[in-house]
């Protein structure tokens, strides 16, 4: 069974993702703002606390986590994402820098923050969006979202190069549209063809198999194209 950290497990796709982890025998750190979701589930299998991926304190409480239960990480799921749905010339700069700041620049911190307790054969996983995906359709309105989401796919083939002699494996889910709550905030009354939870069932799939074959890869899950 494996050691597996979630982050934006509130709601969505992440909250799906502790239940199918947990129900499968795996330890879920589930980590978001708002740990009320995760704590009503009272599951043995899953340990929470409130987490800000932005705040360095919050990050040293994930270290301190890991020394003291559990002493090592076998996966990584950077599944929390901030969305702004703006037109570019209403986009502020902090609004930009917020963005980054979670779904990139967070991604960097909880990244150096685990990497050090994960084996050769650990898995860190980013979920990215179709939005950053060169040549894939664009909408207008998401010029913070999915530039940042772009970003990660970078990072991704980075760190899987930095570190291939040594492990952990590196790849990235790049999803189409998902019926969430963080969708209907951005685009109320649009109705995705997949369901959190069908999502968090791929990709929990893909985190304890997909190392084993890829690393350094983007994956587009999508059933839209291009």
């Amino acid at each position: 069974m494996a050691n597996v950290i979630i982050t934006g497990c509130s709601r969505g796709i992440g909250y799906e993702l502790a239940v199918q982890f947990a129900q499968e025998g795996h330890q879920v750190l589930a980590l978001s703002r708002n740990a009320q979701p995760i704590s009503d589930l009272k599951h043995g299998n899953i340990h929470g606390f409130s987490f800000d991926i932005t705040d360095d304190e919050s990050l040293k409480k994930v270290a301190k986590f890991i020394q003291i239960q559990w002493k090592n990480v076998d996966i990584l799921i950077h599944n929390a994402g901030l969305l702004v749905n703006k037109p570019f010339l209403e986009t502020s700069l902090d609004m930009f820098d917020m963005v980054y700041r979670v779904n990139v620049f967070g991604v960097a911190a909880l990244n150096r923050i685990v990497i050090p307790f994960m084996p050769t054969d650990g898995h860190v996983l980013t979920i990215s969006s179709m939005g950053g995906v060169q040549g894939s359709a664009k909408f207008p309105g998401l010029a913070a979202y999915s530039s940042s989401k772009g970003a990660v796919i970078t990072l991704t083939e980075l760190l899987a190069e930095e570190f291939k002699e040594t492990g952990p494996s590196f790849n990235v889910l790049a999803l189409g549209a998902v019926q969430t709550e963080m969708l209907e905030e951005a685009f109320p009354g649009y109705k995705a063809p997949v369901t959190a939870d069908q999502m968090a069932t791929y990709i929990m799939d893909f985190a304890l198999k997909g190392h084993q074959l890829y690393n350094g890869k983007l994956l587009q899950v999508s059933k839209s194209t291009p």
